[in-house]
C-alpha cells in the first residue's frame, strides 16, 4: 500500500461497523489524526465506538454533537473524539482551544472536520462512511506515511 492508497469495505450492518473499528484499533499509534466524513446516521460513531471497545474501553462511548470533544484516557494513549457538526464557524475551533488536545501521545478523531475549515489538523488518514443499499461503504484513504503504517498494520493482522 502507498501513501494516498485507497481500502474499501462493504459493512452489511451496524455489528459490521463496529467490528471493523475494533479490528482496526490495535493497529492504531500515536499520533494520528483520522477524519470521519459521511452523512448523518453513516455510522461515524459507530465506528469510533468499534475502535474504543477494541483498544479496552469498557464504559459508554456518546457522540460529542455538543459537548465538541470527549476524551478517553486508555493504557497507550488518550483517544480524543471530536465532532464539529454544530459549529457555526471554523473559528469555533480556535475560541475552543482544541489544538491543545493534539500531542504526540494523542489520537484524534474528528467527525465532520470540513466544519473546522484550515483550523482543523490536516489527516493522516481519512474513513469515509457512506450510506449503501442494504448498509454502508467504508473507504479509508492514507494521506501520509503514519496513516500509511497505520492502514498497513491493520491490513496485514487480518
Amino acid at each position: 500500500m502507498s501513501e494516498g492508497a485507497t481500502f474499501s469495505r462493504r459493512l452489511p450492518d451496524e455489528e459490521s461497523t463496529l467490528e471493523l473499528g475494533e479490528s482496526w484499533a490495535k493497529s492504531l499509534r500515536a499520533p494520528l489524526v483520522i477524519h470521519l466524513q459521511g452523512d448523518l446516521g453513516a455510522g461515524k460513531t459507530t465506528f469510533t465506538r468499534g475502535i474504543l471497545r477494541g483498544l479496552g474501553h469498557t464504559g459508554a462511548v456518546k457522540s460529542p454533537t455538543y459537548a465538541i470533544v470527549e476524551s478517553y484516557p486508555l493504557e497507550a494513549f488518550t483517544l480524543h473524539h471530536f465532532d464539529l457538526y454544530r459549529f457555526a464557524s471554523p473559528e469555533e475551533w480556535e475560541d475552543a482551544g482544541l489544538d491543545d488536545l493534539f500531542s504526540p501521545d494523542s489520537v484524534c478523531i474528528i467527525e465532520w472536520p470540513q466544519q473546522g475549515g484550515a483550523f482543523t489538523p490536516p489527516a493522516d488518514i481519512t474513513v469515509s462512511l457512506n450510506h449503501a443499499a442494504q448498509g454502508r461503504a467504508c473507504t479509508a484513504t492514507a494521506h501520509t506515511a503514519n496513516g500509511q503504517k497505520s492502514l498497513e498494520a491493520w491490513l496485514n493482522s487480518n
